[in-house]
């Protein structure tokens, strides 16, 4: 719910620039804008975690996340009312290999010009299912950050972003931990995923391009040197940014938001680490309420629960 909740806090805004928001910041749910959509819709960001929850109530199986997929694509299942918006070239292309018999692993684009932000805003259920399988210490495996990469190639299949989604469920996962605070969570997910990737013949070299996260001053950045775009670098840190310089899940989803460009996908990266860090109780109800289809999104997510933990 915090990522889908901030997703459609972003999506009446997206593409709209910095200058045209702070002129008239978000501040609560708004209807339609670029989509013309009535308040509480999400986009592609809610819908293909959905459809990935789904699938992981069922066991990991990299077909029928891809089923799901497309069916979310083709027929607007995982949809608020019924039709697909908002879908990535990578992520369409991808969906059309598969449609056509390509095997799921192999449907990912891998190219440089491949690493937008389609798989990170996605991937957040995996860790659940990861803990429930190899347990709270699920980073230290290399059998998980594996299942990270596939899941992730299944769109986008490039290092880049296959890293980009191991260091943000290794983030993830420190917030878990009742005793840490924001900051120190951020640091130690970042840094086991760190040291986990400094090792991995043909994936160290990227790391020089997540090298900002590591900067003791990252947090003290001014907002202009903060980019919002759809490159899942830029979207990765701009989420972080936006935790580190808030200290509630309203300021620091509203902040996402404000920030421009690709707002929804750069709020639900956010928001899906907001609502594990200050909980549910801290969304503003008066946003959930709003929320389309909240009932059907609220039982997806119990769905996933009593399956990874009976």
């Amino acid at each position: 719910m915090g990522l889908c909740v901030a997703d459609a806090l972003g999506v009446p805004v997206e593409f709209m620039d910095r200058n045209t928001l702070a002129d008239n910041p978000v501040v609560g749910m708004r209807a339609y804008g670029t989509y013309n959509q009535p308040a509480g819709t999400w986009s592609d960001d809610t819908s293909m975690t959905l459809c990935l929850a789904d699938s992981l109530s069922r066991g990991l199986n990299y077909n029928d996340i891809m089923q799901n997929f497309l069916n979310w694509f083709k027929k607007g299942e995982f949809t608020p009312f019924s039709s697909a918006f908002d879908i990535g070239n990578t992520t369409m292309q991808a969906l059309m290999r598969f449609e056509q018999g390509t095997a799921p692993l192999e449907c990912g684009g891998n190219t440089e010009y491949d690493n937008g932000n389609g798989s990170l805003m996605r991937i957040l259920p995996l860790l659940f299912y990861l803990q429930s399988i190899y347990g709270r210490e699920f980073y230290q495996k290399d059998e998980a950050f594996a299942v990270i990469h596939k899941v992730s190639a299944l769109t986008h299949a490039h290092k880049r972003s296959q890293i980009a989604c191991g260091i943000y469920i290794s983030i993830a996962a420190a917030m878990l931990l009742s005793d840490m605070n924001l900051a120190g969570a951020i640091n130690l997910g970042l840094g086991k995923a760190m040291e986990y990737y400094r090792i991995q013949e043909g994936l160290a070299e990227e790391l020089i391009l997540y090298k900002r996260l590591e900067d003791k001053g990252f947090a003290e950045l001014p907002p202009e040197n903060i980019r919002s775009g759809g490159y899942v670098v830029d979207t990765l840190e701009a989420a972080i940014w936006c935790l580190l310089n808030t200290d509630n899940y309203k300021d620091c989803v509203l902040k996402a938001v404000n920030l421009g460009s690709d707002t929804d996908t750069v709020a639900a990266v956010a928001g899906g680490l907001a609502g594990l860090k200050y909980g549910y109780n801290d969304i503003p109800q008066e946003w959930v309420e709003v929320i389309i289809k909240r009932e059907y999104i609220e039982s997806l997510c119990t769905k996933l629960y009593f399956a990874l933990t009976r």
